[in-house]
């Protein structure tokens, strides 16, 4: 009996670790049809509150798992696994695809989330797996020909900012960039001094998803700062499960893909010799320089990554992610350096009902920048036969253009290395920016949410300019007695202060009442924005100016609405209105209201179209909706009667003391909002199970009472140029977009996207009806004269079109210098017979996006396209004819290559060759913006940690008609760019 007592005591007292024996569980996840690894599939013991998730290699680690346990295996986009649990070490999963969840996926529109098949308005979402590869040194180029309607335009400096421009822009003079929301945070965009952009302060490695609202119905919701189209970003969050480490690290060679074609040493002697005079053919030098192999070199790009995410205590998702980027320019003496840390906490408390997104991040920035117009256009431009050093020079032992006295003179251009190495200017910049999202489910009616989010952006730079003392720049007349000029240098420094303040709140209800769905929100958006900045300027003189600008602060404040109407899956409709508030306007035209309209047809909801396996999907959209536009650059406050106090330079003594002028400033008590209407419709497809998707839009909008930049008649007011309300621009265009997976099997797949974009825009009125208007000149002035414009806008005409004179050419098509034809017939060449001839922006844009993978190889490449856009060569209507080499007896400039081409001189052309049609050039264009080849080690090299290698090349070549530096210029003038790079690529990605 004892024993009986003992065994039964043993066992009683082992129970409890037998029932609480747990176990670690180790396995890979990948996809059933290809044998790919799946990163971050949630692996989660059924009814536990936390789990595990995939790393970079698909391999994932479960702990306190025990005997009868059930593993469930979920991904977005596959069908889900329920595996019975038997004391398994190990338990590999093959997931298969589930093309109904696929439809499924969720895209952010304005304030929310909305199903992508429950989607109304045109909205495009590009997540991480389809961004471009390569060194994205700014978040921009992640996008570059990827979406329809989308064009993104980027520059060679280093950290430049991109133009970005959804369906053509909107507006003349304000502004044409979308609004960017960042994780919840409308940006201004508005960058301080020394900065680059709002984008290049953020690590393209933390972001997760792009969503683009193209249409107006769909950007409603966002109202006064839509009008040009919105871009949601969205950054990479924690997630529950075992800690996650990646790391990644990326170097480029930049190297200099062109160069602007211009005279060499030699040819250069023969046109001197040819057609100078004999004070300037005895300037000829003996050197053989390259001016521009002088300013430019081969560069080293370095860009570091680590991120470490998971869930603290099991309970907690954080992400944490440190980033630098160290990218020096082609152009000697630039350079962007970039440090960013982000934190991210996204806990979920009482039981799922409050939701807390709290996003911060750090970023430190270093520029160093040039004159780069004037370092590059001296390089052009500079005598190839001198060289770089001269003995005995006292400007730092550069060669540089004296006058026979010694003298400086004031118009030959100075020499380009000169400034390279004398000019120094420096920025450093640190941008603090967050955001804090409450999201709380009522517990006694969960249907409603109310959402809180408080966000802050503050951007401030410092930055200076110094010019040596040996330089000859800083040469300046002696402002006291002494010699004529004294080199005193040059020092001067800015402080520049920016800071956007947000707050979002707002309800949602959510129900569903059977085959009815109704999803409203409605709420209040309050943001202000300010600026400060401090300018000390030429410190090293006797009297230095110092400036402190404090601009007036903006506020907007708004009331908005949604209402998201579903039947059945079927039939969709959203309602969007916000009623808008600025300060920018008097109280009269203070408010706007805003509001679109959307349906959409889900026809393959239908009965006699559902479980169609060729025609899989298939939305009929419209939409219809207005927007506005406030933001116009110098004219915050235009409505106001205002007097402003003279510089230091209007300053007057008068009986011994000083006093400071003060005049009045033109206003327009009448300024309001522009606005835009925009019609959308669209189509959405898919074919074989989804295996072909695609979308097809029409829009046709209208930016009406355009704030725009215009000459105000004599005596109309007391300024001659000013911002007024007038006229509209019309834009209608199409947009296609389509992507398959051409092959999909076990070891190979082929995926192919495509899309493209037409786009027809012109101004429909200006408000003048005065005979013989030619339109408002506009655009950047041009290099040669004073103050040419090329661009105008007009009546019937694409913004920006080039106003030209028609170029006279003879039998052998060579243009026939200082002829042109007299359009008007009124005998005489002037400026009434110039005509609009052809406009900047593209007709159509194109972009392939194609990714293969072959077992652990990958390779990415994309292409972008631009058809009937085209560019004004500046460089050879300034530089182009002998003349421009030929000015003084005292000094010598090279000329451009074009000149072989017409022989041109001075004399033959006057001023009219500078806006001659010649100079209008087709820049259509094919790019091969990048191509990738990748390979993956599953931990065959390193147990811990999944490796994968890269090699690349970004910018790999262009194929067009036009012989400048580069057929894509967003401005549509082509003088001194700063080139883009030819860069070679080699990176690593390790997965812990």
């Amino acid at each position: 009996m004892k024993t009986i007592y003992k065994k039964l005591l043993f066992l009683f007292l082992l129970l409890p670790f037998t029932v609480l024996a747990q176990n670690t569980l180790n396995g890979t996840v990948v996809d059933k049809a290809t044998g790919q690894p799946i990163p971050g599939v949630n692996i989660n013991v059924q009814g536990a509150p936390s789990g595990a998730s995939t790393g970079f290699d698909g391999n994932y680690q479960l702990s306190n798992v025990k005997n009868g346990n059930k593993i469930v295996v979920s991904f977005i986009g596959y069908k889900t696994q329920t595996i019975d649990y038997t004391g398994q070490k190990t338990l590999n999963v093959s997931l298969e695809e589930d093309t109904n969840q696929l439809k499924e996926v969720v895209v952010q529109v304005g304030y929310g989330t909305v199903k992508k098949k429950d989607a109304t308005g045109s909205v495009s979402q590009i997540s991480a797996k389809e961004f471009n590869k390569g060194i994205n040194v700014t978040p921009e180029s992640l996008i570059s020909g990827r979406i329809s309607g989308v064009n993104v335009v980027g520059g060679g400096a280093p950290g430049a900012k991109a133009d970005i421009r959804i369906r053509g822009g909107s507006s003349l003079s304000a502004s044409n960039e979308p609004l960017i929301v960042l994780d919840g945070l409308p940006l201004s965009n508005d960058v301080p001094s020394g900065a680059t952009s709002i984008l290049s302060t953020i690590d393209p490695n933390d972001i997760e998803s792009f969503t683009v609202l193209k249409d107006a119905s769909a950007a409603a919701i966002y109202g006064s700062r839509a009008a040009s189209g919105v871009i949601v970003i969205t950054t990479k969050k924690g997630s529950k499960g075992g800690v996650k480490v990646n790391f990644s690290s990326q170097v480029g060679i930049n190297t200099v893909a062109n160069q602007v074609d211009v005279l060499d040493a030699d040819q250069f002697r023969a046109l001197v010799n040819e057609k100078g005079s004999a004070a300037q053919k005895s300037l000829l030098g003996t050197a053989n320089t390259n001016w521009q192999d002088e300013i430019f070199h081969t560069a080293l790009t370095t860009n570091n990554n680590i991120s470490v995410s998971g869930a603290l205590f099991n309970k907690l998702p954080v992400r944490l992610s440190v980033g630098n980027v160290d990218n020096p320019g082609i152009l000697r003496n630039t350079s962007f350096e970039r440090t960013t840390t982000s934190i991210s906490l996204n806990p979920v408390l009482f039981d799922n009902h409050l939701k807390i997104d709290i996003n911060g991040n750090l970023s430190f920035g270093k520029n160093q920048f040039q004159d780069e117009g004037a370092v590059i256009g001296s390089a052009i431009g500079f005598d190839p036969t001198q060289p770089v050093y001269e003995a005995g020079s006292r400007y730092g032992g550069y060669f540089e253009w004296l006058e026979p006295t010694g003298n400086v003179p004031l118009l030959p251009a100075r020499n380009p290395v000169a400034r390279l190495n004398q000019d120094q200017r420096r920025a450093t910049s640190t941008r603090k920016w967050g955001n804090v999202r409450l999201d709380y489910k009522f517990h006694f009616f969960e249907d409603l949410r109310a959402v809180v989010e408080a966000g802050i952006d503050r951007f401030d730079s410092n930055g200076n300019t110094t010019v040596s003392t040996e330089s000859i720049l800083g040469y300046q007349p002696k402002p006291f007695n002494g010699p004529d000029y004294v080199n005193l240098g040059n020092y001067s420094k800015y402080t520049d202060m920016l800071q956007n303040k947000n707050l979002n709140a707002y309800f949602n209800y959510t129900k569903d009442l059977g085959k009815f769905k109704v999803d409203a929100t409605a709420g209040y958006n309050y943001q202000l924005f300010s600026r400060e900045r401090y300018q000390s300027g030429e410190l090293r003189q006797p009297n230095p100016n110092e400036d402190v600008n404090t601009s007036p602060d903006i506020n907007l404040q708004s009331y908005f609405g949604r209402v998201n109407l579903g039947y059945d899956s079927r039939y969709l409709v959203t309602l969007n209105y916000r009623r808008d508030g600025s300060s920018r306007f008097s109280e009269k035209y203070r408010w706007g209201d805003f509001g679109g309209v959307a349906l959409a047809w889900n026809v393959a909801e239908e009965a006699f179209l559902k479980d169609n396996s060729t025609l899989s999907s298939l939305k009929l959209r419209f939409g219809y909706g207005s927007t506005g536009q406030q933001d116009v650059a110098n004219a915050s406050y235009d409505y106001l009667k205002r007097v402003t106090l003279g510089t230091i330079n209007t300053q007057y003594i008068f009986g011994g003391q000083v006093y400071s002028t003060a005049r009045p400033e033109g206003y327009n008590e009448n300024i309001k909002w522009e606005e835009l209407t925009e019609m959308n419709v669209g189509i959405d497809f898919g074919f074989l199970n989804d295996r072909i998707t695609g979308t097809v839009n029409y829009f046709d909008k209208k930016s009406s009472d355009l704030l725009a930049d215009v000459v105000v008649p004599d005596g109309a007011n007391i300024r001659n140029q000013g911002t007024y309300n007038i006229g509209s621009v019309r834009t209608k265009g199409i947009e296609f977009n389509i992507q398959s997976d051409i092959i999909k099997s076990d070891n190979l797949t082929w995926n192919l996207a495509f899309n493209t974009t037409y786009i027809d825009q012109k101004i429909d009125d200006l408000g003048i009806t005065v005979p013989g208007f030619q339109g408002y000149l506009t655009g950047d002035n041009i290099a040669g004269g004073s103050g040419n414009q090329i661009q105008v806008n007009s009546v019937g005409y694409a913004p920006r079109s080039f106003l030209v004179y028609e170029q006279l050419y003879d039998a052998n098509k060579k243009p026939i210098a200082g002829a042109y034809v007299d359009r008007n017939g009124d005998g005489k060449i002037d400026a009434s017979d110039r005509y609009r001839f052809h406009k900047p922006a593209p007709d159509y844009t194109f972009g392939l996006f194609s990714t293969l993978n072959y077992k652990k190889f990958d390779f990415t490449m994309n292409w972008r396209a631009s058809l009937g856009n085209y560019i004004f060569d500046n460089v050879s209507s300034n530089l182009g004819y002998s003349d421009a080499a030929l000015r003084r007896d005292t000094d010598l400039s090279n000329v451009s290559a074009d000149y072989l081409n017409t022989g041109f001189r001075y004399e033959d052309n006057g001023t009219q060759r500078y806006l001659s049609n010649y100079y209008i050039k087709d820049a259509s264009f094919i790019k091969l913006d990048n191509i990738t080849l990748g390979y993956t080690f599953d931990k065959s090299l390193i147990k811990a940690a999944s490796l994968r290698f890269t090699a690349g090349v970004q910018n790999v070549f262009v194929l067009t008609k036009y012989n400048g530096l580069d057929p894509e210029r967003f401005n549509g003038i082509d003088n001194n760019v700063y080139p883009r790079a030819r860069t070679f690529l080699f990176g690593v990605n390790a997965s812990f």
